[in-house]
């Protein structure tokens, strides 16, 4: 597996995935009827902000992140991510090597701590991997995301030193 830059031009790989997993409403608290252009201006940051794309050895898109400061001034030492991994790739280290990869580029960028401010309690296949890279629920929002299925769930904050 390889992690690149996104580019422009991965855009379309990564949005039937990216879209797919949106629609669900079961992990992400963007609007489920996200459009094609709307979803790509919020996933596909700029400098200093950055976006990759995890690829197979042909090059097929398995999955992405992106990554950011978590708040603006005062609070911009603190990192950010989001990763979505294609469900057809779900389960072999696409996720980890993603998570793994924005752990890196934040300290390289001089970020003191990661954090996410929104992981939906029932993902708990991402509450699991988090907390395996040293990620702490520091918060919990109860019944902060409203799940389709299971109605109104909790929204956690995790956090993790660098």
């Amino acid at each position: 597996m390889m992690i690149r830059e996104a580019t422009v031009e991965d855009w379309p790989a990564v949005w039937p995935f990216f879209h797919r997993i949106v629609a669900a409403g079961e992990t992400f608290t963007f609007p489920v009827d996200l459009t094609e252009e709307t979803g790509r201006d919020w996933w596909m940051l700029h400098a200093p902000n950055r976006t990759v794309v995890a690829t197979d050895a042909t090059g097929r898109v398995l999955g992405s992140a992106k990554m950011n400061n978590n708040q603006a001034g005062n609070g911009s030492h603190v990192a950010s991510a989001s990763f979505m991994v294609d469900p057809d790739h779900a389960g072999r280290g696409v996720g980890r090597a993603l998570c793994t990869h924005a752990l890196e580029w934040a300290r390289a960028e001089g970020f003191r701590a990661m954090q996410f401010n929104a992981v939906v309690a029932t993902n708990t296949r991402a509450v699991e991997l988090y907390r395996s890279l040293g990620f702490a629920i520091v918060g919990t929002v109860p019944e902060g995301f409203r799940h389709p299925a299971r109605g109104f769930v909790d929204l956690y904050v995790m956090h993790r030193a660098l």
